[in-house]
């Protein structure tokens, strides 16, 4: 078993993960979410053209004389377009039907594949109950590794196991929200539903690797005859392979899933694939060097 220096060199994961989360806070104040239709409220229609796909631009046109609030026009296909818009009457439905029917392209067929509409009440209540369910989450698993890790007394108490793997849980959801505020504002990804059920994805899987990296230092605490610091380096390259194998093929499966899946679900994938990789590296470079400190701060305070 190889013998890597993590948490030697923690000043370097540490460093580059204050970085990180600096940039997301950063580009989340001056930018934020850019909010989709299931928080806003507003209609969303999917249509294919038999023939050839119209440009953004002819589209925009199509809709000038519509009086359409915040259209957004969005090819995802050869053929398919998806138009998003405030409007939720079947009046306004009827009317970009027809407004599309007038394009040239559409003289070979035109086919609505969708269509939903939610009222921005609605969108509201979604935003509410998405708070509350990421932060009911942190808390329930913090009352787990409390609990888990009870039995865990010497030399840091179990509430601080639970509490440095919400730091870095905090770290996961703040850098996947963070690549989703710049995606955002450069290229208009939305966050929807989909992307909260990305983040309780997220912290389900990284707490489960986060757990196995700190139980293994729990199994070898009392057996260890080494430092703290350097039992838990010991115990991270122990749990090391299993975590980095776990995660690639997660990840390779979810590219997959990316390239070969429908549109419908791409953001919703991308979404995993980003808190996964930020899971794994919190984990494994996060996680074990901030128990390190906080054992490190508790000694000094008690020789004080």
């Amino acid at each position: 078993m190889r013998n890597y220096k993590i948490i030697k060199n923690r000043k370097i994961w540490l460093s580059l993960s204050t970085a990180l989360v600096t940039l997301s806070i950063i580009v989340l104040f001056v930018w934020g979410l850019k909010p989709g239709l299931d928080f806003t409220g507003g209609s969303l229609m999917e249509v294919e053209f038999a023939g050839a796909q119209p440009t953004v631009a002819e589209i925009n046109q199509a809709f000038s004389n519509s009086n359409f609030g915040n259209l957004v026009v969005q090819p995802t296909g050869n053929q398919t377009i998806i138009l998003r818009f405030q409007e939720t009457s079947q009046e306004k439905r009827a009317q970009a039907l027809a407004s599309l029917e007038s394009l040239e392209q559409a003289e070979a067929g035109l086919t609505e594949l969708r269509f939903e509409s939610i009222g921005s009440s609605v969108g509201a209540e979604l935003r509410s109950r998405a708070f509350w369910l990421v932060f009911f989450a942190l808390l329930i698993i913090i009352i787990y590794i409390t609990f888990a890790f009870r039995v865990v007394s010497k030399p840091l108490p179990s509430w601080k196991y639970g509490l440095i793997a919400i730091v870095s849980l905090a770290h996961n959801i703040l850098l996947t929200c963070g690549v989703f505020a710049i995606l955002g504002h450069f290229l208009g990804t939305e966050v929807n539903t989909t992307f909260i059920v990305a983040l309780l994805t997220v912290l389900g899987y990284s707490i489960n690797d986060t757990i196995v990296v700190f139980d293994r230092v729990r199994e070898n605490l009392p057996k260890s005859h080494l430092s703290f610091a350097e039992t838990v380096n010991d115990s991270l390259n122990q749990a090391f392979n299993r975590s980095v194998n776990t995660t690639i093929t997660t990840l390779l499966s979810l590219v997959a899933v990316l390239f070969f899946g429908g549109d419908s679900i791409k953001d919703f994938v991308l979404a995993l694939m980003i808190g996964i990789f930020c899971g794994a590296y919190s984990s494994l470079f996060l996680a074990t060097p901030l128990l390190v400190i906080a054992e490190k701060w508790q000694r000094r305070s008690r020789n004080s």
